[in-house]
Formats: C-alpha cells, structure tokens, sequence
C-alpha cells in the first residue's frame, strides 16, 4: 500500500499539484454563491413554499412564525400518495409510497433555493423568496463565473 502512495507521488508533476488545488477551490464556489444570495435577502421578504405535480402548482403557502401545523394528502396518480407537513417556517414530505424514498429522506426545508424531489410521483416542493409585490427574488438567475 505505502509503495503504491509513493509510486504515484513520484509520479506526480508540479502542474498536478496546482490543477488539484484548483479544482479543489472551485468545489467550494456554489456554496459561496448560495450563502451570497441567502445573505442579500431582505428582512421583509417572504419566504414560499409551492408543491408542483408534473410542473403544475397544487399548493403554495408563505413560511413564517404565524403558519399553522397543516398536513394534507395528495394523489399524484392512482395508486400514488404523499403527505406533506406544513410546521411555521419549515416544509417536507413526511410520508409517501415511492420505492426510494428520497423525498421522505430529504427531510424539512425552510431555506430559499431548497428542494424536495419525487421523482416517481412528479412531485417537487420548492422554496423562493416573493418581495412585498409578490415578485420572486434572484429568479433563476444564471451565474457563469470564467475560469
């Protein structure tokens, strides 16, 4: 094991070295974009939660401190169920009959440019920040950073 590390360290060229530091640096860049876009979110912002099947809103409720405990059952496709839980600020789906589970497992979301996704019953919750005008802020903008 050790001569195979040292083998490949040998092997190694100093444009390897710095190609490795910069792929490294740029894994960090979308984080330091969505901490950016979260921090330049107004206070008076509204935060929303919409619920689409197949592309089409079938609820939409603003997250905050007054939302009420809600849960409600939707049927994408005979045979399909998801039941979603609505608690004040945070959304998710807490239970459905899809194979994988990944929309169970993904667990609550609260945080604008959040997701939830069923794939099998072309179900997406998604959350996005409305101004007072009801206009959504940074829709879907697109970042091209030059390397």
């Amino acid at each position: 094991m050790i001569d195979k590390v040292r083998f490949h360290l040998r092997n190694m060229k100093p444009l390897d070295v710095v190609i490795i530091i910069i792929l490294l640096v740029a894994s960090f860049i979308p984080h330091i974009v969505y901490g950016y876009q979260l921090s330049s979110i107004d206070e008076d912002a509204r935060i929303i939660a919409t619920v689409k099947i197949s592309g089409e809103e079938v609820y939409r409720v603003e997250l905050s401190e007054d939302t009420p405990q809600e849960e409600f059952r939707l049927e994408p496709r005979d045979g399909q169920y998801n039941i979603i839980e609505v608690d004040g600020t945070r959304i998710r789906n807490r239970e459905d009959n899809s194979p994988d589970q990944l929309g169970v497992r993904r667990g609550w979301i609260s945080q604008p440019g959040e997701t939830a996704v069923v794939l099998p019953h072309q179900l997406i919750i998604e959350i996005h920040a409305e101004n007072q005008d009801g206009q959504e802020i940074h829709e879907e903008e697109d970042i091209i950073i030059p390397m």
